[in-house]
C-alpha cells in the first residue's frame, strides 16, 4: 500500500475511534439524563421500561448507543482488539467529564485519579504501532 493510502487508512480509522467515543460518551449522558427525568421509578415491571424508552433523551440516548455499538463493530473489523479498546476507553473518560458538567454529579478525587490514569494509558497505547488492516475492512 502507497503512503497515501496508509495515511488515508489511518485518518479514517482515527475519524472512527473519535465517532466510537463520541457516541459512547454522548449516549450514556443523554439515557442519563432521561432516566433521572421519568416520573416513576422503574422496578420489575417491564411496561416501566418501555414507557422509560419513549421519554426524547432516553430515546436518543439508546439510538447513539446503537449507533456506538455498529462504529465499534466496524472498528474492531479494521483494527487490533488490544489497539481499540484502549482508545476507545477515552469515551469513559470524557463520559465522566460531560457526567460532571451538565449532570452535576460529584466526581471524587479518587475518580478523577482513575480517569487520569485511563488518559495516561490511552497515550501509551496510541503512541505504539498497531497491527491494524492495511486495507480498510480486508483481512489479512
Amino acid at each position: 500500500m502507497s503512503i497515501e493510502g496508509k495515511h488515508s487508512s489511518k485518518a479514517r480509522t482515527l475519524l472512527l475511534v473519535l465517532l466510537v467515543i463520541s457516541f459512547n460518551a454522548l449516549g450514556n449522558l443523554s439515557l442519563a439524563w432521561g432516566m433521572k427525568h421519568v416520573p416513576e421509578n422503574l422496578g420489575i415491571d417491564p411496561l416501566h421500561y418501555l414507557h422509560a424508552m419513549l421519554h426524547p433523551a432516553v430515546a436518543g440516548g439508546i439510538a447513539l448507543l446503537i449507533l456506538w455499538l455498529l462504529t465499534r463493530m466496524a472498528l474492531l473489523s479494521w483494527a487490533d482488539l488490544s489497539f481499540v479498546l484502549p482508545l476507545t476507553s477515552l469515551g469513559y473518560v470524557l463520559a465522566a467529564v460531560l457526567g460532571n458538567v451538565f449532570l452535576h454529579e460529584t466526581v471524587t478525587p479518587g475518580h478523577w485519579i482513575g480517569t487520569i490514569l485511563i488518559f495516561t494509558g490511552t497515550l501509551l497505547v496510541g503512541s505504539t504501532q498497531s497491527k491494524t488492516n492495511e486495507v480498510m475492512g480486508a483481512k489479512e
